[in-house]
């Protein structure tokens, strides 16, 4: 799909080619922050304080982990963001008269910017759209500022996750907010409980249910699935898938590995599915919370057979947060014509500096394959998805600055490539890879 020039996008085009010659990353900075941008992923909150659909299996609750300096209540960025969001002056780490005073300044703005409040945050980043992972939408949280990309993990587990459930304590407690979540798709198709054959599964849970979020505005799904298990799916026949299904629908304790084929057959169905309705897939591709998480599970090039699969040649995948810390194994799935990879989450737990030299990397093989992202995600009382949208946008536009400042030095690509390469990344990839109705 091909678009005219903006006017504006053109001016800003020109000063940026103009900017370029004088290749300093600060420089660059202040011209990039123009470019208005489409946030890949993120999980922005509604007003409401019971608000719990911002994430499928939201993670405040999982034992504690080493965290990393930018998640720490002492991450000096913290106080940028409440003076830059917020307009007030507060040091960390958070005292309780600093906590009062952080709190009172984002209620008076809740009120002040009522259902406009949430694009009011995008506004504070230069946002332009921001893609919403979230169970359901909201008062304030729809299009066309916020697109919708709700998950399909739960579609995977149909039979009791009973065993699945003992294998760390991440997972005794996600798979039961799984089940909670299928619960309520089962409900929206009309059913009390799980059909008793595949077929009828595939026909009136697994189908129904991607239609129903696609007409309700969905342009992608999300997979959580590193959380739950690691990324190594095999590909059953459909007449193998048959016979677990029938065979286990009724068991209280599944065979765990004939439960494993179920699932990879569940995958391929649900990212087959997605594809013929013009949806991508996003997979969550990085080290993730809480401190039983598989890294090694979650190496995207275990991914490589569905990329390399021709039914699934129509599916877009995203893999989100970089792969990190397998950055480069991630940057050479770009080679598949169906594979992206967004900053999100990278730029909000690694400094500019870091990100800039994996993003130059990937900028250098396959600019047109990256994709800007935050993760804004409600973290803690010292950072709420509006901060954390706020220090990601920012480290996410000064490590492209930095990348492109280094490619330009360098001969590698001229001011006007540079200035491509910036939009494509902020903007333009993704509004072709996500299209409009």
């Amino acid at each position: 799909m091909s678009h005219p020039i903006h006017p504006t996008r053109l001016l800003t085009l020109c000063l940026f080619a103009a900017t370029l010659h004088a290749q300093t990353p600060s420089q660059l900075f202040k011209v990039i922050a123009t470019i208005p941008a489409i946030d890949n992923h993120a999980h922005p909150v509604l007003s409401d304080p019971a608000d719990r659909d911002f994430d499928a299996l939201p993670v405040d609750n999982m034992e504690p982990e080493t965290d990393t300096i930018a998640w720490r209540p002492d991450n000096p960025q913290l106080p940028l963001a409440w003076k830059a969001v917020w307009n007030i002056d507060v040091t960390v780490p958070l005292t309780p008269d600093g906590q009062k005073k952080l709190e009172a300044a984002r209620a008076a703005i809740r009120t002040r910017e009522g259902t406009h409040y949430p694009s009011w945050v995008l506004d504070q980043s230069n946002i332009q759209t921001m893609l919403a992972n979230r169970v359901t939408m909201g008062l304030g949280i729809e299009p066309p500022r916020f697109r919708w990309v709700p998950y399909a993990d739960a579609l995977l587990f149909p039979l009791n996750n009973a065993v699945l459930s003992e294998g760390t304590p991440d997972r005794k407690l996600f798979f039961p907010m799984e089940d909670r979540l299928r619960a309520r798709y089962l409900k929206q198709a009309g059913l009390t409980q799980i059909p008793a054959t595949l077929a009828d599964y595939l026909a009136k849970v697994v189908t129904p249910t991607l239609e129903r979020q696609h007409a309700g505005g969905a342009i992608a799904e999300k997979f959580e699935i590193a959380y739950l298990r690691d990324f190594n799916f095999t590909d059953p026949t459909r007449a193998e898938a048959n016979r677990i299904y029938a065979a286990s629908i009724n068991q209280p304790r599944p065979n765990a590995a004939d439960y494993k084929l179920l699932e990879d057959f569940l995958f391929r169905y649900i990212a087959a599915e997605c594809g013929r309705l013009g949806m991508a897939v996003h997979l969550h591709a990085m080290a993730g919370g809480g401190g039983y998480f598989s890294v090694a599970g979650a190496n995207p090039l275990l991914l490589e057979p569905l990329f390399n699969d021709p039914r699934l040649r129509h599916t877009n995948f995203v893999l989100l947060h970089g792969g990190w810390p397998f950055v480069r194994e991630a940057g050479a799935l770009l080679q598949k014509p169906n594979v992206y990879l967004d900053l999100s989450q990278e730029t909000l737990t690694f400094t500019p500096h870091a990100l800039s030299g994996w993003l130059r990397e990937w900028l250098e093989t396959y600019p047109e394959k990256v994709l800007f992202g935050t993760d804004g995600y409600p973290l803690s009382d010292a950072m709420g998805w509006e901060e954390a949208t706020w220090i990601a946008n920012r480290n996410g536009r000064q490590a492209l600055s930095m990348a492109l400042t280094g490619m330009v030095e360098d001969h590698e690509v001229s001011p006007g490539r540079a200035a491509e390469i910036a939009h494509k990344v902020l903007h333009d990839t993704a509004s072709t890879l996500y299209p409009t109705k």
